[in-house]
Parts: C-alpha cells; structure tokens; sequence
C-alpha cells in the first residue's frame, strides 16, 4: 500500500494535540499562581491518575507536604481544605499532561498501522512521542527542586520545562500544516524573508522563555512602576554572585531582560509587520502578519498592566495566553513564509 502525500486526518490530531498543550500551558499558568506546583510531592506516572478518595488518604498526602520547606517557611497554618484547592490545580495539571501522552501515542500507533501518516512525516511523529516522554521527565524533574532546599522550583528548570511545552506545541502545528498541504512544490521564498520571520520567532520564543524566568523568580512583583524600574532605567544589580546567578536568578536582571526583549520584539514586529504588508501578495500571510501586529501591542500593554496590578492572576493568565497565541501566529507565519514562493514583489526585499 503506498502511503499518503498528505492526510487531513493525521493534521486534524496534530491540531488538537497542540490545542491541548495550549490548555495545559494555561492550566500550568494557574498551578503557578496559584502556589500549587509543590502539592504532589511524589511522581507516579500510572498510580498518580487517582486522587485521595477518603479522609485518611488526603491526610496522608497532606502529611507529606507538610515534610518539604514550602510548607514549613510559607504554609504552616494551612488546613487540609486549603491543601485541598492546591493539590487540585497540581493534579490537574499532570492528569492533563498524561492525556496528552495517551492522545499522542495511541493516534500514532493506530495511524501507523493504518499507514495513513505520510511517509515523510512518520519521524516527525514519532519524535513528538518521544518529546512527550521527556516532558514528563523535565516536569518532574523541575518539582523535585523545590522539595529540598528551595520554597518553590528552581526558575531555570521552570523555563526548561515551558520551553518543551512550547516546542512540543509548535512541532505539532507544523506537522499539521505540513500533513494538510502536503509536500511544497516551489521553491521557497527568498532568503531575506525567511530569515527576516525567522528573527521574529526567535525572538517571540525567547520572549516566554524569559517570562518564565520572571515567573519562576517571582520578578514581576518587584519594581512595578513603568517604564522606570524603582525610579531606574535598570536597577541595581550585585554581580558578585556570579553571572550565572545574576541571569538567571536575580529578580531585576530577569525583569530586565524581559523588558528590554518586548521592547525589540514590539519594534522589529511593528517594521516587519508593516514591510510585509507592502511587499506580500498572499492576502492570508498579509492577515496573519497584521494580527501578529495587533497581539503584540496588546501584549506589551497588558505586560504593564500585568505588573501594576501586582501580577494579578487574571491579568497574568491572560498575558501568558497572549504569549502563546503570538508563538502561534509566528510559527505559522514563518510555514507560510517558508513555502511561499511567487508571494512576494521581488524587488528592494
């Protein structure tokens, strides 16, 4: 049997597959904000799927957290009904992350044996698989920082973990794209442009790996003026810990490298925006383009906003979507751009 050029099919389950990770960056969100990251002290990847079902159980759950410093130097007065409303928001967030595995493995398996993936794609699929299997094992290996020594997760395991989420998301669109399409037939657009979007995703991503530095920090509730930083263009910064120390862990320097990031994204984005709707021909790349304009100026401004209410948990979920719905549109204004081929006027770039 000779395998598909292209098959909507296997692209309708890569898009929802991304639009499940988009769900469960978003429910992740919320365990952050909310404190409840720490809650499940143990990884049980099969024995986990089941929560405390009686009194004695959620005792026992609540007896172990209240072994780790989090509970002892933050929580101490907590009752078990508090305990409760953390421990929710943690299980959700890896009950969803085992769906995801099951609505990733199970698809593959039954499409491979269908032999309806094409054969192009079969690897790009399979490494999905894999890259959820990892994902599994950051995330975990991200709480268990925090069960020692530490109060919450260390900020740069918090990033790692994120930024698979990220790509795993962005690796599932564009093998949808590319399933749904099929093989392109032209010859690409020319170099400029590609590099030029390139850019522009390359900075939106590390736009959210930097804002995870700020949420693992807890940097967006220091310096909550704007655009001065505690009355500074950049704050005072000790460098006698080290630069590791300081990019990383120093709640001003994160801050500041997050800003100064969205001021270069909003920048070039605005430029490149406007260019490319001069110079595209393809009124769904024009579209695309235009509406990253907009969500980025909205962003930017929901940032502020997002730092005056002290990161509200409404203001910061919704920034954190705005974030991913930006990686969206860039990743697929970057297939488009990549693909397109007599799309664009020629001459001045």
């Amino acid at each position: 049997m000779r395998l598909p050029l292209k098959s909507p099919s296997v692209a309708i389950w890569l898009y929802i597959v991304a639009a499940m990770v988009v769900l469960i960056v978003m429910v992740g969100g919320a365990t952050r904000l909310t404190g409840s990251g720490l809650s499940i002290t143990e990884w049980k990847p099969i024995h986990g799927v089941v929560p405390p079902l009686n009194d004695s159980q959620w005792a026992e759950e609540f007896t172990k957290y209240q072994q780790i410093p989090q509970f002892k130097q933050v929580n101490a007065n907590m009752t078990v009904a508090q305990f409760k409303f953390i421990f929710w928001w943690e299980w959700g967030h890896r009950l969803l992350g085992r769906l995801i595995g099951a609505a990733v493995l199970i698809p593959f398996v039954v499409f491979l044996l269908m032999q309806a993936i094409p054969q192009r794609l079969i690897w790009r699929c399979a490494l999905l698989v894999g890259l959820i299997g990892v994902q599994g094992t950051i995330g975990w290996w991200m709480v268990h920082s925090g069960l020692a020594n530490r109060i919450d997760v260390a900020p740069e395991r918090l990033m790692t973990h994120l930024s698979l989420a990220l790509v795993i998301m962005i690796f599932a669109i564009w093998t949808a794209n590319e399933a749904l399409h099929g093989q392109s037939r032209g010859h690409g657009a020319p170099g400029g442009w590609v590099a030029a979007v390139a850019g522009l995703f390359g900075l939106t991503f590390l736009q959210s790996m930097l804002g995870a530095l700020v949420a693992g920090n807890d940097a967006g509730l220091v310096y909550n003026d704007w655009p001065l930083m505690g009355g500074r263009i950049v704050p005072f910064v000790d460098y006698s810990k080290g630069l590791w120390h300081v990019f990383v862990h120093d709640q001003g320097m994160v801050q500041v490298l997050h800003r100064f990031n969205a001021y270069s994204l909003l920048i070039y984005a605005t430029a490149l925006v406007l260019w490319l709707w001069r110079r595209c021909l393809d009124d769904g790349m024009r579209l695309i383009a235009a509406a990253f304009g907009v969500l980025v100026w909205c962003q930017a401004m929901l940032g502020v906003a997002t730092l005056w209410t002290n990161v509200h948990i409404a203001f910061g979920l919704t920034h954190q979507l705005g974030a991913v719905l930006l990686l969206i549109l860039a990743t697929l204004l970057l297939w488009k751009v990549a693909r397109a081929d007599r799309d664009f006027r020629r001459r001045n770039f």
